[in-house]
């Protein structure tokens, strides 16, 4: 290692960067570079860090310094970067989804692999800690073998700014990769991993948007459990109503802003105007604002999930775990992190510093692309899709600390 800190390379300083930005406060890590296509994004970058920045993503690669390349490129250059990233002898941490492709995955994968570097991929919400707790409890067997999981999410995210390509469903556009993508490692997570069929239906009910803002899948795993999963981001009905009104980044919800996504977009008349408006909301744009310091309200939380086991129930929730038994009901808080998403710098540094197999590694994150990937063709086609790249949940967890 380069020094006491992981060093970071930044590709990429849009909206999954700006999410992030908090999480780097980790004394563990350190930002030291960044490229962007934007000189705003590098200018707020350069001030904020005192770091260099990049017109392109090679120089960034070849900097000696680095350690550790963080990917936050638009989805369809994931690959391309992580492989560029791996050869250059990087560590790589790429954002959600891995790839568009099951190609792009495995070549994700053998790039690292021959590099002998490591390949996380995150953040999804799979990584927060109520998740993870509640995996624990399953694996402790005191419920049984997980035989049920329901999950629902009802969301605003169709209607926030977006540049044209993220309503193309080919580029990556919809709720598929960007939002399925989170419920479906949870449910993977939870359920063990081996996802065996596929069933689904998608919804494109807004002609102005002209990719997939909604679905339902019912997934079988090997061994027979299954799971339903639901999604919504047509901005009607907001699900965090069932979690004490607590957002996905673990905030309190202001009532009055009950449709303000879509009032934001009333004033744009063209593609152009509105990917202008996510641009000037974002990293260095002139309506962006820098992220609060302080502590997380809760933990952050995608929607609701409640996993059946032969002997009870859980219920993961922005605050802690809510545990169901023949005859007993409780509740075991769970005080958030200091940082939010510390999660991810706990996986990448046992991995980095203490060779610990992460478990978010290319092998599990392209099982969940393929999950994703199937659930398109099924509401396509109308068939039963079977899978053939599934891995099962590996979790090296240490106990948690209980609050």
């Amino acid at each position: 290692m380069s020094s006491a800190a992981i060093n970071i390379g930044v590709i990429g300083l849009g909206r999954a960067f700006t999410l992030m930005l908090q999480t780097f406060q980790d004394k563990r890590v350190k930002l030291i570079a960044a490229t962007d296509p934007l000189p705003e994004a590098r200018a707020q970058f350069s001030k904020d860090f005192s770091a260099i920045t990049y017109e392109s993503a090679e120089e960034l690669c070849t900097n000696p310094l680095v350690d550790v390349v963080y990917i936050a490129s638009p989805h369809q250059f994931h690959a391309d970067h992580a492989c560029l990233a791996s050869s250059c002898g990087k560590h790589v941490l790429v954002e959600k989804p891995m790839a568009l492709t099951l190609d792009e995955c495995t070549r994700m994968i053998e790039a690292a692999k021959k590099a002998n570097k490591h390949l996380i991929v995150g953040h999804s919400h799979s990584f927060n800690t109520p998740i993870k707790r509640a995996r624990q409890l399953i694996d402790s067997g005191e419920l049984g073998e997980v035989k049920m999981i329901h999950a629902f999410n009802f969301t605003d995210f169709l209607y926030r700014p977006r540049r044209p390509e993220e309503l193309r469903t080919q580029e990556g556009g919809g709720v598929i990769h960007s939002q399925a993508t989170h419920q479906i490692d949870i449910i993977r997570l939870l359920g063990g991993g081996m996802v065996k069929t596929v069933q689904a239906h998608t919804g494109m009910w807004d002609k102005s948007r002209p990719t997939e803002g909604a679905y339902s899948a019912l997934l079988g795993f090997e061994g027979g459990a299954f799971a339903s999963a639901t999604y919504s981001g047509y901005g009607h009905f907001d699900s965090d109503l069932l979690l004490e009104n607590i957002g996905e980044m673990g905030q309190r919800k202001v009532p009055g802003d009950y449709g303000l996504a879509r009032r934001r977009l009333l004033v744009n008349r063209d593609g152009r105007e509105e990917a202008n408006l996510k641009a000037a909301r974002n990293y260095g744009g002139k309506l962006y604002q820098t992220p609060a310091t302080t502590s997380q309200f809760s933990h952050q939380h995608f929607g609701n999930f409640i996993v059946s086991c032969e002997g009870g129930d859980l219920r993961p929730t922005a605050t802690g775990i809510e545990i169901f038994t023949d005859y007993e009901y409780k509740v075991e808080p769970l005080a958030p992190p200091d940082i939010p998403r510390k999660e991810v710098i706990d996986e990448l540094v046992d991995a980095v510093l203490h060779g610990v197999a992460p478990v978010h590694n290319g092998v599990w994150a392209r099982a969940t692309t393929e999950v994703c990937l199937k659930l398109l063709s099924s509401a396509e086609s109308g068939a039963i899709e079977t899978l053939a790249y599934q891995a099962p949940t590996q979790t090296p967890y240490q106990p948690l600390l209980h609050q």
